[in-house]
């Protein structure tokens, strides 16, 4: 109990000075990325979202838009085969609501970078299971979901790092990673997560 409250403190702390100090660093960045996705579509910069956090508490996740404005009305914006897709996975391979810039931002999992101030606020952490919708949680047994939800969520995580995509609801896989990391998560583990997470990126691992 005394080494999963330190880890937990520590967690936290790294969590605030390394988000605080990419916030920093990356606002150029953002900048430029802002004017590009309003340069493209009508419409808000930031797009932000309602997942489940940390012992099922509703936060609001913040990200780039990379979708075109209104994709939220999914009958509307999606044929029935893509709608049933989605409802499979919560996502689509070939989404034809993201835009050109949201493509690229996807691509790069530059979408995400908004979530270090979900970071900050405390909503998140760097390396963590995936927020998740409300929907997605009936993948889980009661079991699984409760312990799922015991960690906070994170930017960052095993399933994204070794998996991502080619790990799904379906198979059962993502479920299987996401709890190996609730079980399992430690400094070094996080350490190492966070180290390997631009390396996913650049391998397109899972994408």
């Amino acid at each position: 109990m005394v080494k999963q409250k330190q880890y937990q403190i520590i967690k936290r702390g790294l969590d605030i000075v390394c988000a605080s100090l990419m916030l920093g660093i990356t606002s150029p960045a953002l900048a430029v990325i802002s004017i590009l996705v309003k340069a493209e579509t009508r419409g808000p910069a930031f797009y932000i979202h309602e997942r489940v956090g940390r012992n099922g508490k509703k936060i609001r996740i913040y990200k780039f838009r990379s979708m075109k404005v209104g994709s939220d009305e999914l009958e509307s914006t999606l044929n029935d085969e893509d709608l049933e897709k989605y409802y499979q996975e919560y996502k689509l391979q070939e989404d034809p609501r993201v835009t050109k810039i949201g493509h690229t931002l996807r691509k790069l999992s530059l979408d995400e970078l908004p979530q270090l101030i979900n970071i900050v606020k405390g909503e998140m952490s760097l390396i963590g299971p995936r927020p998740v919708m409300e929907g997605e949680l009936a993948f889980y047994t009661d079991e699984e979901r409760a312990k799922f939800l015991s960690a906070k969520p994170g930017l960052s995580g095993y399933w994204q790092v070794y998996a991502r995509n080619d790990a799904t609801y379906q198979s059962g896989r993502r479920q299987e990673m996401e709890l190996y990391y609730v079980d399992n998560a430690s400094l070094a583990l996080d350490v190492k997560l966070f180290l390997m997470t631009p390396v996913a990126i650049f391998l397109k691992r899972g994408i």
